[in-house]
């Protein structure tokens, strides 16, 4: 079954996700605060919105893949936005964000009448380009059972519980990433300084107990200084952040997370890395023995 959609937020992850639903055959309508982002995908088949209330307006879903939870609660709560929804359309966050946040996002959109689900996703650019991304979902399991086909055109959903838990999964699997990244960096350094070829020794470890997505293609971008950004580490800082916070409120610590949490903010702060890919982390490690790349 097909349904209209407004997209909001069509920067590296909201473009391939408009393009995937494009071509699922669902209707898309794109918006974006650089309208150039969004009026490029009117080549693909969108419609082309230049406010919000325009975008969202008669759609039976809305998909937000913004910066932070704060950008989408300056959203959610515009009643001029809202206002302009169709009656019980399906408000959908893919955004990164806290799950508090999503909770009082569910809340205060029930109020008016809307569902709500907060969907964060992992796989990166890759992932969305190749509509393979993974989709932690959280929200009444009736409003998954509706939105299944169109986030299936994006990826594989898994609803994981109530309002706040997908948000609280993408938290998870940001800590796993993170820390990922920072031990991959190491392991590449210590190939590289002690002579062995990382190339060959990363296919040496494909299948085994060490490999994963972060050793490959990271591991690669590491090697050989690609830092192009498919997730940018300010956002990964961000997570990270969000992460913290939330382990703080259930009151729990996190060494490993708050260690390469302070190593991404030097990255970003003292050497100018937030808009590199997080794999970057790798030369704010060069930088703290003294290395070039």
């Amino acid at each position: 079954m097909t349904a209209s959609v407004a997209l909001l937020g069509t920067g590296l992850m909201g473009a391939p996700m408009a393009r995937n639903l494009l071509k699922a055959g669902h209707p898309v309508t794109v918006w974006n605060r650089s309208i150039a982002k969004a009026e490029a995908l009117t080549a693909d088949g969108a419609k082309l919105a230049t406010s919000v209330p325009e975008a969202v307006a008669g759609v039976d879903v809305v998909i937000t893949m913004l910066s932070d939870g704060v950008a989408v609660d300056g959203l959610v709560m515009d009643a001029e936005v809202t206002g302009a929804m169709k009656e019980g359309a399906l408000w959908i966050d893919m955004s990164s964000a806290k799950p508090e946040e999503a909770r009082g996002q569910a809340a205060h959109l029930s109020k008016l009448g809307f569902g709500h689900l907060d969907a964060p996703v992992s796989g990166g650019t890759k992932g969305a380009e190749a509509a393979t991304l993974a989709i932690m979902v959280g929200g009444q399991a009736d409003y998954f059972s509706d939105a299944e086909a169109v986030l299936s055109a994006m990826g594989r959903p898994v609803h994981v519980g109530p309002s706040g838990s997908g948000q609280l999964s993408k938290l998870a699997n940001q800590a796993i990433v993170a820390v990922t990244i920072g031990v991959v960096a190491e392991a590449m350094l210590l190939l590289r300084e002690g002579g062995a070829d990382p190339a060959a020794v990363r296919n040496a470890l494909k299948g085994g107990f060490a490999d994963s997505v972060i050793l490959q293609q990271h591991g690669e971008r590491m090697t050989t200084g690609n830092f192009e950004p498919g997730g940018l580490s300010k956002f990964q800082l961000k997570d990270l952040d969000n992460l913290l916070h939330e382990a703080g409120t259930i009151g729990v610590k996190l060494p490993l997370a708050q260690d390469v949490r302070d190593r991404f903010a030097h990255f970003c702060a003292a050497m100018n890395g937030g808009d590199k890919d997080h794999s970057g982390l790798f030369l704010e490690l060069l930088e703290r023995n003294g290395m070039s790349t």
